[in-house]
């Protein structure tokens, strides 16, 4: 109906406005309520051309076809979880896209989708007239205070659950004039505005006024609209001029919202770090140049490797613009090992430190902690990410993918970003949120694309939005998706949805357990499974014949080992040397057990494979260790091969970084509380000691051995010091709780009878005494 054929029976405002050019196709869903006519009418008074759908009668997908300038919820009977149709999905659609207006229930709904509650109003109004009390903004603009309003109602958001993104912007007035029942609400960042009163009916004052504020509006939010205004955006030129003007650079992203703001932000923040020395592009450069990117994996492959029926993409995140702070406490490589260690794919950090409080050195740490772990997750930088420089230096701080966000960057820039990502060995998440940006995903070739369920315009979250998106991707593709994940319900209903991959983080930084977290929403349960005891190894120890090394071999010792080291009590000549390698490398029995499998879809600590690294299973013989002080590495090497040792253990303060030029696994010795013990993916295994020259027949502190455990819950170590047939198990049992991660003895002096010489004897008494531990 054309806007001059309609009668209006107000005696306030009788004359229709011209047609509205950027009005020209609003939307008006019907909740059934017969106010919805009064509602179309003025909408099409004030110049709009306006199309009415049933809340019932319409999909959301045929409501997106129809690409409406503006949408109107209506009022409607009942309450707008049960009775409102495709209204809320519509609101949640289009927030931040075009302007919305709720009526009555759609203002209800505009509360509820954001996370208030609606209820009861306290009293139950019928056509009763109340007088208004507003902030003279959005609908309000240019309005007297107190002017009358007509309220048909008895549900209303209530102040207590208001969403902290919503702001009331009018009220019933109390008594004492503080503010009561709410009247009006408005989103802060996006062109959405609610009222709970019906400003259509003849009994409301300047009603006409408020549609009229609203069909003013062009753009999804509140900063684009005023940007429109400013330039006299009222056509379609304006608005191409405006868009001029607003364009950073060629390179700019596609929206004006809080992205757009964190844009601005990151932009400028990268701006001023180029300018720094050591971190200027060429500084960059040079490093990468110099190979000083730590080693990577393949994001895409290790994606396919999960525990579970679905990947998880676990996320570290302190905070968000939509929530605020929520675990500003936890630092990334605790939690990041815990991640893994749970079964975790891929590791996300946020290194956004403004909205999110993450920075590139929570990425440096987590890369650092999880480095040595067997088949660790791969490491996603979580960024905005707009130029090169961002991506290289990712990759060299240990970053194994990236993020690139297709609503960000136009296509010559996301093709660029993607290629030079590809050039350094990543491929990156290519993250999306509609079918436009899908379809660009897809012809840019990327095998994984991340599916934001949350709007990056408004930060709402819609779960529909990942399976909507699945069919428009090839089978082979890997498909994330992103945001809004909080149960098993939620994995569930992914998994059948075709998705491959999900990527939760706030629900998890907030639980109290993330281990345990992680298994119910993946899993849909925890097992309790505590583990196998290992048997306890024994490593028999200043040996210097060939007699006592096979007298311990036939006892059943796993290792056998022989001090290197010049002038000691124990040092072997070269001659004993070789006789006792010959005799070891010689020595047959039946094979040890097999070694229990670790996983292959799941990382590991570092030392849960150490009892392997350090015996032989499935080997017929002990194998040979040489003992080394002080000595120089050229020498270390050099013996390592005359005596084809199968082990090195270190005695003295020789550098970590040894071990990677030693050929053989390598055994370090630690006092309890010394630095490194812990460090992964050096030493095979620390082996605790009273004495830096080993042998002196002193026992340890086990208060000590026990705290050094307890500190580190994944940590095994071999114990040595004072040892004997008579008190080995006493002091293993002493060790409490951690006893079962002293995965080796080491005996000396122990078995050595009264003239200080080896004791066949005693060490098959020793052997025996230790096995029977476990």
């Amino acid at each position: 109906m054309a806007a001059a054929e309609v009668v209006d029976f107000s005696p306030h405002h009788p004359d229709p406005s011209p047609p509205v050019p950027t009005a020209s196709n609003v939307v008006l869903i019907d909740n059934y309520d017969s106010f919805v006519w009064n509602v179309y009418q003025y909408l099409a008074l004030e110049g709009a051309t306006v199309t009415v759908y049933r809340n019932d009668q319409i999909t959301l997908d045929e409501l997106i076809a129809k690409n409406p300038t503006q949408l109107v919820v209506s009022p409607g009977p009942g309450h707008p979880i049960t009775d409102s149709g495709i209204s809320r999905d519509a609101i949640r659609h289009f927030a931040g896209k075009i302007p919305i207006f709720g009526v009555c229930m759609g203002q209800q709904c505009i509360f509820d989708v954001y996370g208030g509650e609606v209820s009861s109003a306290g009293e139950i109004l019928h056509g009763k007239t109340s007088p208004l009390s507003h902030d003279s903004k959005g609908v309000y603009a240019g309005m007297p205070q107190g002017l009358p309003v007509t309220r048909y109602h008895s549900l209303a958001g209530t102040h207590v659950t208001l969403p902290p993104c919503l702001e009331v912007t009018s009220w019933i007035a109390k008594d004492d004039g503080s503010k009561g029942v709410i009247m009006g609400v408005r989103h802060k960042e996006l062109a959405i505005e609610g009222v709970q009163f019906h400003p259509e009916s003849i009994l409301s004052e300047n009603g006409r006024v408020m549609f009229k504020n609203f069909l003013r509006l062009q753009a999804g939010t509140w900063a684009e609209n005023e940007r429109l205004q400013k330039y006299g955006g009222a056509t379609a030129a304006d608005t191409k001029l405006a868009g001029e003007m607003e364009k950073l650079s060629t390179e700019a992203p596609k929206k004006s919202n809080i992205l757009q703001q964190i844009y601005a932000r990151r932009r400028e923040a990268v701006a001023a770090q180029k300018q720094l020395p050591s971190q200027r592009p060429r500084d960059l450069e040079a490093a990468y140049n110099l190979n000083a990117a730590p080693p990577q994996i393949s994001f895409v492959d290790r994606l396919r490797q999960s525990p579970f029926d679905i990947s998880l993409m676990a996320e570290i995140k302190r905070g968000s613009p939509s929530k605020g702070i929520f675990a500003l406490d936890i630092d990334a490589p605790t939690q990041a090992k815990k991640y893994a260690l749970a079964g975790a794919s891929v590791i996300s950090v946020l290194t956004e430190p403004d909205w999110f409080k993450g920075s590139i050195e929570d990425l440096r740490g987590v890369r650092q902690v999880l480095g040595a772990m067997p088949n660790r997750p791969a490491i996603l930088r979580k960024e905005f990410i707009f130029e090169e420089y961002q991506i290289l230096e990712a990759r060299l701080a240990g970053a194994d993918t990236v993020l690139l966000i297709v609503k960000m960057l136009d296509e010559a820039l996301l093709t660029r970003l993607y290629k030079y990502s590809l050039s350094l060995g990543m491929e990156p998440l290519v993250e999306v949120q509609n079918a436009e940006e899908m379809t660009t995903a897809v012809k840019l070739g990327a095998k994984a694309i991340g599916v934001n369920n949350r709007n990056l315009e408004s930060f709402e979250v819609d779960l529909s939005t990942t399976s909507r998106l699945r069919s428009l991707v090839p089978q082979e593709t890997i498909i994330c998706a992103l945001s809004g994940i909080n149960s098993h319900e939620d994995v569930i209903a992914n998994l059948n949805d075709g998705v491959n991959a999900i990527l939760v983080g706030e629900a998890i930084m907030r639980a109290p357990d993330a281990s345990q977290f992680i298994e119910e929403l993946c899993a849909g349960k925890v097992t309790t499974q505590k583990p196998v005891p290992e048997p306890l190894l024994v490593k028999i120890c200043g040996t210097r014949t060939p007699e006592a090394a096979l007298a311990a071999a036939e006892a059943g010792a796993d290792l056998v080992g022989m001090i290197l080291v010049p002038g000691r009590k124990r040092t072997v000549s070269d001659e004993a040397a070789l006789a006792i390698s010959e005799a070891v490398h010689g020595f047959s029995r039946p094979a040890t057990p097999a070694a229990p499998v670790l996983p292959t879809d799941r990382a590991t600590d570092f030392f849960a494979a150490a009892s392997q690294r350090v015996s032989a299973p499935g080997r017929t013989r002990p194998l040979l260790v040489g003992v080394f002080l002080g000595q120089p590495l050229a020498q270390v090497l050099e013996l390592t091969a005359r005596y084809r040792l199968d082990i090195v253990q270190l005695h003295g303060r020789e550098p970590l970084e040894w071990t990677r030029h030693i050929p053989v696994p390598v055994m370090r010795r630690f006092a309890p509380s010394e630095p490194g013990i812990g460090a992964r993916g050096y030493h095979a295994v620390p082996l605790f000691d009273s004495g830096s020259a080993g042998g002196s027949g002193q026992l340890l502190d086990v208060v000590a051995v026990e705290a050094a455990l307890q500190q580190d819950r994944e940590l095994r170590i071999i114990l040595a010091g004072g040892l004997a047939p008579e008190n080995v198990a006493e002091v293993i049992r002493a060790a409490g709780e951690g006893a079962e991660r002293i995965i080796g003895v080491d005996v000396s002096s122990g078995v050595e009878g009264p003239d200080g010489l080896q004791s066949l004897d005693r060490i098959r008494e020793f052997v025996r005494a230790a096995k029977a531990i476990r």
